[in-house]
Protein backbone atom coordinates (compact mmCIF):
# COMPACT_ATOMS: atom_id res chain seq x y z
CA UNK A 1 0.00 0.00 0.00
CA UNK A 2 1.16 3.67 -1.18
CA UNK A 3 -0.19 6.35 1.08
CA UNK A 4 0.63 10.07 0.44
CA UNK A 5 0.98 12.39 3.83
CA UNK A 6 -0.09 15.47 2.73
CA UNK A 7 1.49 17.88 5.92
CA UNK A 8 4.68 17.03 7.86
CA UNK A 9 4.26 19.12 11.12
CA UNK A 10 4.40 17.65 14.86
CA UNK A 11 1.48 15.38 13.96
CA UNK A 12 2.46 14.84 10.55
CA UNK A 13 5.74 13.84 11.72
CA UNK A 14 4.09 11.70 14.09
CA UNK A 15 1.28 9.78 11.67
CA UNK A 16 4.23 9.84 8.58
CA UNK A 17 6.82 7.60 11.37
CA UNK A 18 3.76 4.93 12.08
CA UNK A 19 2.90 4.41 8.79
CA UNK A 20 6.33 3.83 7.21
CA UNK A 21 6.80 1.04 10.11
CA UNK A 22 3.37 -0.31 9.39
CA UNK A 23 3.76 -4.00 7.65
CA UNK A 24 1.13 -3.16 5.42
CA UNK A 25 2.18 0.03 4.02
CA UNK A 26 4.66 -0.50 1.41
CA UNK A 27 5.99 3.31 0.96
CA UNK A 28 5.05 6.72 1.76
CA UNK A 29 4.96 10.04 -0.29
CA UNK A 30 5.38 12.97 2.11
CA UNK A 31 4.71 16.69 0.98
CA UNK A 32 4.17 19.76 2.94
CA UNK A 33 3.69 23.58 2.38
CA UNK A 34 7.62 23.79 3.61
CA UNK A 35 9.08 21.17 0.83
CA UNK A 36 12.66 21.84 2.89
CA UNK A 37 10.79 20.11 5.90
CA UNK A 38 9.33 17.27 3.70
CA UNK A 39 12.27 16.40 1.85
CA UNK A 40 14.32 16.07 5.54
CA UNK A 41 11.73 13.79 7.46
CA UNK A 42 11.30 11.68 4.10
CA UNK A 43 15.83 11.36 4.07
CA UNK A 44 14.87 9.84 7.78
CA UNK A 45 12.18 7.50 7.22
CA UNK A 46 13.78 6.60 3.72
CA UNK A 47 10.24 7.89 1.98
CA UNK A 48 9.82 9.97 -1.20
CA UNK A 49 9.31 13.90 -0.93
CA UNK A 50 6.96 15.73 -3.18
CA UNK A 51 6.82 18.94 -4.12
CA UNK A 52 3.53 19.57 -3.83
CA UNK A 53 0.11 18.34 -3.81
CA UNK A 54 -0.21 17.77 -6.94
CA UNK A 55 2.22 15.17 -7.45
CA UNK A 56 0.54 13.19 -4.38
CA UNK A 57 -1.99 12.83 -6.85
CA UNK A 58 -0.56 12.35 -9.91
CA UNK A 59 2.40 9.75 -8.73
CA UNK A 60 -0.50 7.41 -7.65
CA UNK A 61 -1.11 6.83 -3.91
CA UNK A 62 -3.54 3.89 -2.61
CA UNK A 63 -4.77 6.47 0.52
CA UNK A 64 -4.34 9.90 1.62
CA UNK A 65 -3.44 10.99 5.26
CA UNK A 66 -4.30 14.82 5.84
CA UNK A 67 -2.64 16.93 7.99
CA UNK A 68 -1.90 19.95 6.52
CA UNK A 69 -3.49 23.59 8.20
CA UNK A 70 -6.98 23.35 9.08
CA UNK A 71 -7.90 25.90 6.66
CA UNK A 72 -7.01 22.96 4.03
CA UNK A 73 -7.95 20.20 4.76
CA UNK A 74 -11.64 20.95 3.32
CA UNK A 75 -10.34 21.14 -0.32
CA UNK A 76 -8.01 18.05 0.32
CA UNK A 77 -10.63 15.99 0.95
CA UNK A 78 -12.89 17.21 -1.92
CA UNK A 79 -9.81 16.65 -4.28
CA UNK A 80 -8.86 13.35 -2.87
CA UNK A 81 -12.47 12.08 -2.87
CA UNK A 82 -12.77 13.20 -6.62
CA UNK A 83 -9.60 10.75 -6.92
CA UNK A 84 -11.69 8.10 -5.26
CA UNK A 85 -9.13 8.11 -2.52
CA UNK A 86 -10.04 6.95 0.92
CA UNK A 87 -8.68 9.55 3.65
CA UNK A 88 -7.68 10.32 6.95
CA UNK A 89 -7.20 13.60 8.08
CA UNK A 90 -7.25 14.90 11.36
CA UNK A 91 -9.89 16.97 12.88
CA UNK A 92 -11.97 19.08 12.06
CA UNK A 93 -13.08 18.94 7.90
CA UNK A 94 -13.01 22.92 8.35
CA UNK A 95 -12.72 26.00 10.16
CA UNK A 96 -16.85 26.61 9.63
CA UNK A 97 -19.91 24.37 9.08
CA UNK A 98 -20.86 25.69 5.53
CA UNK A 99 -16.92 24.04 4.47
CA UNK A 100 -17.73 20.91 6.63
CA UNK A 101 -20.97 20.52 4.77
CA UNK A 102 -19.62 20.82 2.14
CA UNK A 103 -16.63 18.32 2.13
CA UNK A 104 -18.90 15.96 3.20
CA UNK A 105 -20.94 16.04 0.54
CA UNK A 106 -18.76 15.55 -1.77
CA UNK A 107 -17.20 12.45 0.25
CA UNK A 108 -21.13 11.16 -0.13
CA UNK A 109 -21.29 12.18 -3.75
CA UNK A 110 -17.77 9.96 -5.00
CA UNK A 111 -18.70 6.85 -2.09
CA UNK A 112 -15.25 7.13 -1.01
CA UNK A 113 -13.64 6.67 3.08
CA UNK A 114 -13.17 9.53 5.08
CA UNK A 115 -11.95 8.99 8.36
CA UNK A 116 -11.21 11.15 11.14
CA UNK A 117 -8.53 11.88 13.45
CA UNK A 118 -10.28 11.67 16.98
CA UNK A 119 -7.68 9.65 18.43
CA UNK A 120 -9.52 9.77 22.05
CA UNK A 121 -11.88 6.74 20.62
CA UNK A 122 -8.69 4.73 20.48
CA UNK A 123 -7.08 5.34 23.98
CA UNK A 124 -7.91 2.37 26.33
CA UNK A 125 -9.11 4.49 29.22
CA UNK A 126 -12.04 6.02 27.09
CA UNK A 127 -12.81 2.75 25.49
CA UNK A 128 -13.15 1.29 29.31
CA UNK A 129 -15.34 4.25 30.00
CA UNK A 130 -17.61 3.00 27.22
CA UNK A 131 -17.74 -0.57 28.04
CA UNK A 132 -18.40 0.71 31.90
CA UNK A 133 -21.71 2.29 30.71
CA UNK A 134 -22.68 0.85 28.06
CA UNK A 135 -22.44 -3.06 30.39
CA UNK A 136 -24.68 -0.54 32.86
CA UNK A 137 -21.84 -0.51 35.64
CA UNK A 138 -23.05 2.88 36.46
CA UNK A 139 -26.50 2.58 36.70
CA UNK A 140 -28.42 5.54 35.07
CA UNK A 141 -25.67 8.45 34.23
CA UNK A 142 -26.25 10.92 35.82
CA UNK A 143 -23.16 13.31 35.48
CA UNK A 144 -19.65 13.75 33.32
CA UNK A 145 -17.28 16.01 33.75
CA UNK A 146 -14.74 16.43 30.85
CA UNK A 147 -11.29 18.57 30.85
CA UNK A 148 -8.56 18.95 28.38
CA UNK A 149 -5.83 21.91 29.71
CA UNK A 150 -2.58 22.45 27.35
CA UNK A 151 0.27 22.77 29.57
CA UNK A 152 1.84 25.56 27.54
CA UNK A 153 -0.04 28.44 24.66
CA UNK A 154 0.34 27.63 21.13
CA UNK A 155 1.85 30.37 19.37
CA UNK A 156 0.39 33.49 18.77
CA UNK A 157 0.24 33.75 15.41
CA UNK A 158 -1.45 29.87 15.00
CA UNK A 159 -4.13 31.59 17.16
CA UNK A 160 -6.76 32.96 14.57
CA UNK A 161 -6.17 30.17 12.25
CA UNK A 162 -7.34 27.51 14.84
CA UNK A 163 -11.04 27.96 14.86
CA UNK A 164 -11.16 29.09 18.61
CA UNK A 165 -10.72 26.78 21.68
CA UNK A 166 -14.04 25.27 21.35
CA UNK A 167 -13.96 24.35 18.01
CA UNK A 168 -9.35 23.41 18.25
CA UNK A 169 -9.87 21.81 21.84
CA UNK A 170 -12.97 21.30 23.20
CA UNK A 171 -14.24 19.43 20.24
CA UNK A 172 -12.54 15.99 21.28
CA UNK A 173 -14.49 16.35 24.57
CA UNK A 174 -17.23 16.52 22.57
CA UNK A 175 -16.62 13.94 20.32
CA UNK A 176 -15.69 11.48 22.96
CA UNK A 177 -18.35 12.52 25.07
CA UNK A 178 -21.10 11.09 22.56
CA UNK A 179 -18.53 8.16 22.10
CA UNK A 180 -18.51 6.88 25.43
CA UNK A 181 -22.18 7.83 26.71
CA UNK A 182 -23.89 6.87 23.48
CA UNK A 183 -25.85 10.09 23.82
CA UNK A 184 -26.86 13.22 21.79
CA UNK A 185 -26.37 16.56 23.31
CA UNK A 186 -29.44 18.71 22.88
CA UNK A 187 -28.78 22.27 24.76
CA UNK A 188 -25.42 23.78 25.81
CA UNK A 189 -24.66 26.99 27.98
CA UNK A 190 -20.84 28.43 27.36
CA UNK A 191 -18.76 30.82 28.33
CA UNK A 192 -14.67 31.82 27.90
CA UNK A 193 -12.24 33.79 29.76
CA UNK A 194 -9.46 35.51 28.18
CA UNK A 195 -7.92 37.34 31.47
CA UNK A 196 -4.42 35.76 30.43
CA UNK A 197 -1.89 36.81 27.67
CA UNK A 198 -3.56 39.40 25.66
CA UNK A 199 -2.94 37.39 22.48
CA UNK A 200 -5.92 35.12 23.10
CA UNK A 201 -7.96 38.97 22.82
CA UNK A 202 -6.18 39.88 19.99
CA UNK A 203 -6.72 36.76 18.19
CA UNK A 204 -11.07 36.81 19.12
CA UNK A 205 -10.02 33.41 21.65
CA UNK A 206 -10.25 32.75 25.02
CA UNK A 207 -7.38 31.00 26.86
CA UNK A 208 -10.24 29.45 29.12
CA UNK A 209 -13.63 27.96 28.16
CA UNK A 210 -16.37 26.17 29.97
CA UNK A 211 -19.90 24.11 28.47
CA UNK A 212 -22.66 22.62 30.57
CA UNK A 213 -24.44 20.28 27.97
CA UNK A 214 -27.13 18.66 28.56
CA UNK A 215 -27.52 15.38 27.00
CA UNK A 216 -30.86 13.86 25.34
CA UNK A 217 -31.56 11.64 28.24
CA UNK A 218 -31.22 14.06 30.84
CA UNK A 219 -27.41 13.43 31.96
CA UNK A 220 -25.78 16.97 32.84
CA UNK A 221 -22.08 17.07 31.17
CA UNK A 222 -19.65 19.85 32.00
CA UNK A 223 -16.16 20.41 29.49
CA UNK A 224 -13.70 22.92 30.74
CA UNK A 225 -10.06 23.76 28.65
CA UNK A 226 -7.67 26.06 29.09
CA UNK A 227 -4.26 26.97 27.38
CA UNK A 228 -2.54 27.43 30.54
CA UNK A 229 -2.32 24.70 33.32
CA UNK A 230 1.72 24.91 34.26
CA UNK A 231 1.65 21.98 36.05
CA UNK A 232 1.00 20.06 32.89
CA UNK A 233 -0.77 18.30 29.96
CA UNK A 234 -3.95 16.94 31.65
CA UNK A 235 -7.19 15.72 29.83
CA UNK A 236 -9.89 13.64 32.23
CA UNK A 237 -13.29 12.59 32.37
CA UNK A 238 -15.33 11.48 34.84
CA UNK A 239 -18.20 9.41 34.67
CA UNK A 240 -21.18 9.32 37.82
CA UNK A 241 -23.86 6.91 38.05
CA UNK A 242 -26.42 6.21 40.49
CA UNK A 243 -23.92 2.56 41.35
CA UNK A 244 -20.55 3.66 40.64
CA UNK A 245 -17.99 6.49 39.00
CA UNK A 246 -15.03 5.98 37.10
CA UNK A 247 -12.52 8.09 35.91
CA UNK A 248 -10.45 8.43 32.51
CA UNK A 249 -6.85 10.10 32.77
CA UNK A 250 -5.42 9.08 36.22
CA UNK A 251 -2.50 8.04 36.85
CA UNK A 252 0.82 8.83 37.95
CA UNK A 253 1.60 11.22 35.21
CA UNK A 254 -1.77 13.41 35.54
CA UNK A 255 -0.56 16.88 36.76
CA UNK A 256 -2.54 16.73 40.04
CA UNK A 257 -1.54 17.77 43.35
CA UNK A 258 -3.51 16.32 46.70
CA UNK A 259 -3.53 19.07 49.55
CA UNK A 260 -4.83 15.73 51.53
CA UNK A 261 -2.57 14.60 54.20
CA UNK A 262 -2.45 10.62 53.17
CA UNK A 263 -3.45 11.93 49.39
CA UNK A 264 -1.31 11.02 46.49
CA UNK A 265 2.04 13.01 45.54
CA UNK A 266 2.16 15.01 42.65
CA UNK A 267 3.84 13.26 39.29
CA UNK A 268 7.20 13.24 38.68
CA UNK A 269 7.35 13.04 35.14
CA UNK A 270 3.73 14.99 34.19
CA UNK A 271 2.53 14.34 30.69
CA UNK A 272 3.77 17.50 28.94
CA UNK A 273 1.43 16.96 25.82
CA UNK A 274 -0.92 15.33 23.82
CA UNK A 275 1.37 13.77 21.50
CA UNK A 276 2.91 12.03 24.79
CA UNK A 277 -0.39 11.60 26.44
CA UNK A 278 -1.98 9.64 23.30
CA UNK A 279 1.34 7.85 21.79
CA UNK A 280 -0.80 4.84 21.61
CA UNK A 281 -3.93 5.91 20.42
CA UNK A 282 -2.32 7.81 17.75
CA UNK A 283 -0.76 4.45 16.23
CA UNK A 284 -4.06 2.89 16.83
CA UNK A 285 -6.30 4.88 14.79
CA UNK A 286 -3.72 4.96 11.69
CA UNK A 287 -4.21 0.96 12.35
CA UNK A 288 -7.18 1.00 12.34
CA UNK A 289 -7.24 3.20 9.04
CA UNK A 290 -5.03 0.13 7.08
CA UNK A 291 -7.53 -1.68 8.13
CA UNK A 292 -10.53 0.33 6.86
CA UNK A 293 -8.81 1.45 3.64
CA UNK A 294 -8.10 -2.67 3.06
CA UNK A 295 -11.48 -3.72 3.66
CA UNK A 296 -11.10 -5.23 6.66
CA UNK A 297 -13.45 -3.28 9.53
CA UNK A 298 -15.68 -0.60 9.25
CA UNK A 299 -14.70 2.87 9.38
CA UNK A 300 -14.63 3.75 13.11
CA UNK A 301 -15.31 7.48 12.75
CA UNK A 302 -16.30 8.96 9.43
CA UNK A 303 -17.36 12.60 8.64
CA UNK A 304 -20.65 12.66 10.35
CA UNK A 305 -19.70 11.71 13.23
CA UNK A 306 -16.74 14.48 13.16
CA UNK A 307 -19.92 16.98 12.19
CA UNK A 308 -21.96 16.30 15.14
CA UNK A 309 -18.57 17.43 17.44
CA UNK A 310 -18.34 20.49 15.43
CA UNK A 311 -22.00 21.73 15.55
CA UNK A 312 -21.66 21.48 19.72
CA UNK A 313 -18.56 23.44 19.32
CA UNK A 314 -20.62 25.84 16.98
CA UNK A 315 -23.60 26.06 19.43
CA UNK A 316 -20.77 26.82 22.33
CA UNK A 317 -18.79 29.45 20.57
CA UNK A 318 -22.63 30.93 19.55
CA UNK A 319 -23.62 30.60 23.59
CA UNK A 320 -20.35 32.20 24.89
CA UNK A 321 -20.41 35.22 22.39
CA UNK A 322 -24.21 35.79 22.94
CA UNK A 323 -24.68 34.90 26.42
CA UNK A 324 -27.31 32.78 25.87
CA UNK A 325 -27.97 29.25 25.98
CA UNK A 326 -28.47 27.47 22.70
CA UNK A 327 -30.08 24.55 21.53
CA UNK A 328 -28.50 21.69 18.94
CA UNK A 329 -31.67 21.85 16.58
CA UNK A 330 -30.41 25.65 15.95
CA UNK A 331 -27.21 24.73 14.42
CA UNK A 332 -27.60 23.06 10.73
CA UNK A 333 -26.23 19.50 9.71
CA UNK A 334 -27.92 17.45 11.98
CA UNK A 335 -28.94 14.10 11.59
CA UNK A 336 -31.12 11.15 12.98
CA UNK A 337 -28.75 8.56 13.73
CA UNK A 338 -27.01 7.94 17.43
CA UNK A 339 -23.49 8.04 18.73
CA UNK A 340 -21.41 5.22 18.05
Amino acid sequence: MRIGVIGTGRIGTLHARTLSRHREVGSLILTDADPARAQQLAHRLGETAAPGVDEIFAWGVDAVVITAATSAHAELIGRAARFGLPVFCEKPLALDLPGTLHALAEVEAAGTILQMGFQRRFDAGYAGARQAVRAGRLGRLHTVRALTCDQAPPPADWLPLSGGLFRDTLIHDFDILRWVTGREVVHVSAAGSAAGPPMFRDAGDVDTGAALLTLDDGTLATATATRLNGAGYDVRMELAGERDTVVVGLDDRTPIASTEPTGPPAADKPWPGFLERFAPAYEAELAAFVEVVRGERANPCDGREALQALRIAEACEISRREHRPVALAEIPGGFAAGAR
